[in-house]
């Protein structure tokens, strides 16, 4: 429950060091708008769904905030889902997410979650209704699960939940430890269940090492990034061999 995100603390680039990384001054994504763009802009960093699209693996992406566009990079998600909207609710990227799940079984899947920022920026973090909101967030990774149960993939998967801030106030910005402190969680194959990382006095898990754990379970090169897969959520051997 103490993983750290990037400086910035703001939705986009920090969703991209997630799935690149590297940090905004390597990917070059530091704005957090739809911005006017003549012409769409994408990470100066290979993301996730490159370099397992590379490998072989099938991919895709379903994000409640259109900002998340600028991820999908021509040919390295096979099946895309972005809100058109500025952002939409959790019941439509559950839906999206469930049916994509379904009908291609992806082999790499990332599902963004909007609405507990929502919250956050309209009525406050820590607030009754936030921890309400992420209560109905928890049931919607639950249909998730669910799915996966019901297209066998489930018991081969694994899944990594985090975000990408935090906040205080109705906020989140730079420099500031509530908004850079965020949740880390895996499980699956050769994963220690019920283990808290806290316990590794050495550990300590940033954003960008999403991607090179992600990398290391599907067995592919991560390249020069600034990641590390967290190889002390594993039971020993499991991953590594």
């Amino acid at each position: 429950m103490w993983a750290k995100t990037t400086a910035q603390a703001i939705t986009l680039p920090l969703h991209v060091s997630m799935l690149t990384g590297v940090s905004p001054n390597v990917h070059q994504i530091f704005w957090n708008t739809d911005l006017p763009l003549k012409e769409m802009v994408y990470p100066k960093a290979a993301t996730l769904f490159e370099v397992a699209k590379k490998a072989g693996y099938s991919t895709a992406l379903v994000a409640g905030k259109s900002k998340f566009a600028h991820l999908n990079k021509p040919g390295a998600i096979d099946h895309p889902w972005i809100t058109t909207d500025d952002a939409t609710d959790n019941a439509s990227v559950t839906r999206e997410a469930v049916r994509i799940l379904k009908d291609n079984k992806p082999t790499v899947m990332f599902v963004h979650f909007p609405e507990t920022d929502n919250v956050g920026h309209a009525l406050g973090w820590g607030t009754d209704e936030q921890i309400a909101c992420f209560e109905r967030t928890d049931a919607d990774i639950g249909e998730l699960l669910r799915a996966m149960e019901e297209t066998g993939v489930a018991g081969s998967t694994f899944i990594i939940l985090s975000a990408d801030h935090g906040g205080q106030g109705r906020v989140h910005g730079p420099d500031n430890v509530r908004s850079r402190t965020i949740p880390w969680i895996i499980r699956g194959p050769g994963v220690r269940a019920t283990y808290d990382l806290a316990r590794v006095v050495s550990l300590e898990i940033r954003t960008e090492d999403t991607f090179a754990t992600a990398c290391e379970v599907l067995k592919i090169p991560a390249g020069k990034v600034e990641g590390k897969p967290v190889t002390a959520a594993m039971k020993e051997g499991e991953l590594l061999k």
